[in-house]
């Protein structure tokens, strides 16, 4: 049921739009995990400066998405799950297959990255013991608390990274000196895969169609909050290209043009060794905690945001579909505690007993496809009848989205061809 039309206010009450602020928070806190922290490392160590426009033009491109998932959400009264439905149940298939294959593998991969960077700080405690604690924590966190109170914890934990990682770049900028005029827009020669996957990588990539379960439990739920919505979006992309140029400013001044070889989630722990040497070792246990709590909050966004979708997903191809008013209460469902506990305890089994070829090159298939899916999804949504017309694209988000559909779709390009060539 669309929601009904009504004109833009300055926000969504009495209250300023500051003090409304919150689910952007979750989308940053969610979208910078340990891969954007390794790509902006790679970045600066391989090309110094050179690559923050990369990070810039890739948070544009993720804040079209995300405004689109939001603007879709409050001016339809529809979840996006229900959107992608509209267009066939083919789609709704993908989409919720993907949930269930990408829940699996990413469980055992956050999990990993959560605990490499607890492992460096208490080397004593045993590896898995990281493994298993930290995804139960993740599900104790979702399922014992109201939205309200999540909300809060990741505030501390993005208050964490922010002092943590931000401080260390800053504390890291005399050092820069030369390499300052790295930071020329350029594209090196050999680096046009490397610069999309930048691009691709900034900003998260399901998680985004979360978004706007997250506005209603904030009760963030007709077009008057549209310009609300926006604020909060870009409140959180903003804070996600602080954080990877950061990453790149410490990288560049750190191990550009010194021949060190960082790769891998390993990396960062190179960085955070090398912090300590060059400035202070109090550094490198603050890094790490940063690099922790990056960690960490991505594993929480997305226990509690994916959720929604996988719960949202069984309740449309069910056709038990709750009204859009009541989208909150998918949180109470059984289906969304099931996908908590799926992302929670089946992964590690992936851990313990290796990964399944096949499982792994099907995930790296269907990861190529879910980022062009979701451009194209949002462009054909968006430029429909389904949304008025006051409410529709206009030429500027229809650009950004058909730049997302087409970076999106050479890295599905690359991807798929990477895949090929390994199973060959």
């Amino acid at each position: 049921m669309a929601a009904s039309n009504m004109s833009d206010g300055t926000d969504g009450g009495d209250e300023p739009k500051w003090s409304l602020i919150g689910p952007g928070l979750l989308v940053a806190a969610t979208g910078v995990g340990a891969g954007d922290l390794v790509a902006a490392l790679v970045a600066g160590s391989r090309y110094g400066l050179n690559f923050v426009w990369a990070i810039v033009l890739g948070v544009a491109v993720k804040f079209a998405l995300n405004e689109g998932v939001g603007r879709y959400h409050l001016a339809t009264g529809e979840t996006f799950l229900e959107g992608i439905d509209s267009l066939g149940r083919w789609a709704t298939g993908f989409f919720g297959g993907y949930t269930v294959i990408w829940g699996f593998v990413y469980g055992a991969a956050v999990a990993a990255s959560c605990s490499l960077a607890a492992n460096a700080l208490f080397p004593s405690i045993p590896f898995w013991v990281y493994v298993v604690v930290h995804p139960i924590a993740g599900c104790a966190l979702v399922l014992l608390n109201r939205y309200e109170t999540f909300e809060k914890i990741i505030t501390a934990f993005v208050s964490l990274m922010f002092v943590s990682v931000i401080g260390s770049a800053v504390l890291v900028l005399p050092q820069l000196g030369d390499i300052i005029a790295t930071g020329i827009p350029a594209l090196p020669e050999g680096s046009v895969v490397y610069a999309l996957g930048l691009v691709g990588g900034a900003g998260g990539t399901i998680t985004m169609a979360s978004y706007g379960y997250w506005l209603a439990e904030k009760d963030w739920n007709s077009p008057r909050h549209i310009p609300t919505m926006r604020l909060d979006a870009s409140s959180a992309y903003i804070i996600t290209g602080i954080f990877s140029i950061a990453l790149i400013v410490m990288s560049a001044a750190l191990l550009y043009g010194t021949g060190a070889s960082v790769s891998g989630e390993e990396g960062l722990i190179v960085l955070a060794s090398n912090l300590g040497n060059e400035l202070h070792p109090l550094l490198r246990t603050g890094f790490l905690v940063g690099f922790w709590a990056a960690s960490f909050t991505s594993l929480l966004g997305v226990w509690h945001g994916v959720s929604y979708l996988f719960a949202d997903f069984v309740e449309t191809v069910t056709e038990e579909t709750i009204k859009p008013a009541d989208e909150s209460e998918l949180s109470g469902t059984k289906w969304y505690k099931f996908y908590v506990l799926w992302l929670t305890f089946p992964p590690m089994l992936l851990y313990f007993f290796g990964r399944p070829v096949f499982l792994i090159v099907l995930y790296g298939a269907l990861g190529a496809l879910i980022m062009p899916f979701l451009a194209v999804v949002l462009l054909l949504l968006l430029n429909s009848d389904t949304v008025s017309p006051g409410r529709r694209n206009h030429w500027l988000s229809n650009s950004m989205l058909v730049i997302s559909a087409l970076i999106f779709l050479a890295l599905m390009v690359v991807q798929v061809s990477e895949l090929l060539s390994g199973g060959g």
